[in-house]
């Protein structure tokens, strides 16, 4: 039976390269010199630290335009309001999301299911929402129609099986 899976998942491999890219322009840029600017990994995402409120959001936003020049979506970043870190520094924690979660797996599933003009169904398989239908047309439909809709992680299909 056809199926394929829908998947939310950041290129590893260009959001490296976008953190790299970030870092180096937050050391070489005249706006950031003696703010104390640095731009770090974790096992959850980024942390952006610098002396200022002003410089830590400009800092963001670097990184946000890195992001972007590599043709990944903003939505896999969840950056959280700028917090003092003591003294005179500020940070911002990023993550990074990865996967779809409970809620937004069913709410994916619900949209397929609501559609009666496809006939496919899906199912939730940890990470991941699995559809399967008897033709390859309907399936193909049904990424169009899934495409179109706004919703608040970036979805990608993977695995697309006859």
């Amino acid at each position: 039976m056809p199926s394929f899976d829908i998947a939310s998942e950041a290129d590893a491999h260009e959001i490296q390269n976008a953190f790299d890219q970030a870092v180096r322009e937050l050391e070489q840029r005249y706006d950031f010199k003696g703010t104390d600017a640095t731009l770090e990994r974790n096992e959850k995402g980024f942390v952006l630290v610098a002396n200022s409120e002003e410089r830590v959001k400009a800092a963001l936003d670097v990184f946000k335009e890195k992001i972007i020049k590599r043709k990944v979506s903003l939505k896999f970043l969840d950056a959280k309001n700028p917090q003092p870190a003591g003294g005179q520094k500020w940070r911002v924690e990023v993550e990074l999301k990865k996967g779809i979660d409970k809620d937004n797996a069913k709410k994916l599933s619900l949209i397929i299911r609501d559609n009666k003009v496809l006939k496919v169904s899906a199912s939730i398989q940890g990470d991941n929402v699995r559809v399967t239908g008897k033709k390859r047309d309907d399936l193909q439909a049904a990424i169009s129609m899934l495409k179109e809709v706004d919703f608040p992680l970036e979805l990608s299909f993977e695995n697309f099986r006859d």
